[in-house]
């Protein structure tokens, strides 16, 4: 017997999750809801209509209850997941474009607002920094997707099984990603369309979560590229001091006296440069290592 859930991460969403719950319903076998601590009755509305529902006493974060998605559904023993908003963003009857694909031996469904030529009805701030949020997620070893920040997913059995979330904020989003690339899982991008008029769509500025997601990719890129975060710059950076070692060169050949501060940062920057260099070096092969261990089941 297989089942397919439905599971959203809500908070106060007492206007709009009867209506997400009911339209999940007709696609999926249960209705799971992760209640982050709602202060109205989100989580009594849900438990009415059928819903199984996790609650937090306090609110934790978008990305804590993503993760009790994926653990209650491993404990559901669920064989197909959708990830969906509770807040109306995400239209319903647009589930089975997202689960077709698992049928297919796909093991993740993104949802994308921008293949096929979509995204005309997303506000251009918003498409600027959700591209910059996709190359920065790229770079530090996640899927090659068009809407990194999509939030309409579908998992297959392998995914849920193998997706272990670690941050509590909406960085969860390239998270998975990051994991996806490291289990190799198989990804397909469907097409989807999002409401940016329903009331608080989002409980943070898109600038305050772009902010956050950024500076948790910079800090993920530290670890798992450091060829990209060390020894690029690194040897960018002892470019320009052996291009300043030769010009002194020739300054001294021609005669010509020294300068102390040039001479000074010239050493600095060649010094400096080929630390940053070896170590992402070493790093690289230090990571490399770990993941593999981590991959293998040690």
């Amino acid at each position: 017997m297989t089942l397919t859930i439905a599971a959203m991460p809500a908070y106060n969403e007492s206007k709009s999750i009867a209506n997400v719950i009911l339209g999940c319903k007709k696609y999926v076998d249960k209705v799971v809801v992760v209640d982050d601590g709602s202060k109205d009755n989100t989580a009594e509305l849900a438990e009415s209509l059928g819903a199984y529902v996790v609650r937090h006493e306090t609110n934790k974060g978008y990305g804590v209850a993503l993760k009790n998605c994926f653990e209650t559904a491993r404990k559901l023993n669920a064989n197909a997941m959708v990830i969906i908003d509770s807040d109306g963003q995400h239209d319903p009857h647009e589930i089975p474009k997202l689960l077709d694909p698992l049928e297919d031996g796909f093991d993740l469904v993104i949802g994308s607002r921008f293949v096929n030529g979509n995204g005309k009805n997303v506000p251009l701030y918003r498409k600027f920094g959700m591209k910059v949020l996709d190359v920065a997620t790229i770079m530090a070893g996640g899927l090659h997707v068009t809407d990194s920040q999509s939030g309409f997913r579908a998992y297959g059995k392998k995914a849920i099984e193998n997706i272990n979330l670690s941050g509590a904020d909406m960085s969860a989003g390239s998270e998975i990603l990051l994991q996806a690339h490291d289990h190799r899982l198989k990804h397909k991008e469907v097409e989807i369309h999002c409401r940016y008029d329903v009331e608080n769509c989002s409980s943070q500025s898109p600038f305050v979560h772009g902010s956050k997601v950024l500076l948790r990719l910079l800090r993920d890129m530290e670890y798992r590229r450091p060829l990209y975060y060390f020894t690029a710059p690194g040897m960018f950076l002892g470019a320009i001091g052996m291009f300043m070692g030769l010009k002194f060169l020739q300054t001294f050949y021609l005669g010509e006296s020294l300068s102390f501060g040039p001479t000074l940062l010239m050493i600095l920057l060649t010094i400096v440069g080929m630390f940053m260099a070896f170590t992402g070096i070493i790093l690289h092969a230090i990571s490399k290592m770990i993941r593999e261990f981590k991959l293998s089941g040690v």
